[in-house]
């Protein structure tokens, strides 16, 4: 298995743990009654379930919705370099930096570390990019 795909499986896994991270304080606080509800506005009060949690709950939250639209790009990286034969060592590189980045991005949204979680996500994302464009060079 190349470095890019490892990476890949292991940023699947970062997404589960992130999910019970923001799950089972968004139960505690909540109850399953809303949570395992369907969610209608009328039910909820008009307020989004990220919107009824505590502060870091709610940054849990956002974290885990910002690592979904992280892991489609990154998951697109990995597919054009892996099928277009362009792994190298600079690749393996940038996917350990992107996944180094998601896992400092968590505490740093959970904890709201200013400017520090955006710059993290800059890194991660910024590696991803780097990948797509090591590509196309």
């Amino acid at each position: 298995m190349t470095p890019e795909l490892q990476v890949l499986a292991l940023a699947g896994l970062l997404q589960g743990i992130q999910f019970v991270l923001m799950s089972v304080p968004a139960n505690r606080e909540l109850g399953t009654g809303k949570t395992a509800s369907p969610r209608d506005p009328q039910r909820m009060g008009g307020k989004r379930l990220d919107e009824m949690v505590s502060p870091r709950t709610g940054r849990l939250f956002r974290a885990l919705n910002n690592h979904f639209e992280a892991l489609i790009l990154y998951t697109i990286a990995v597919v054009v370099v892996v099928l277009g034969d362009k792994t190298t060592g600079f690749t393996a590189i940038c996917a350990w930096t992107y996944l180094g980045a998601r896992v400092l991005y968590v505490p740093a949204y959970a904890f709201g570390w200013v400017p520090w979680r955006s710059a993290i996500w800059l890194v991660g994302f910024g590696a991803t990019m780097l990948m797509l464009l090591s590509t196309v060079i």
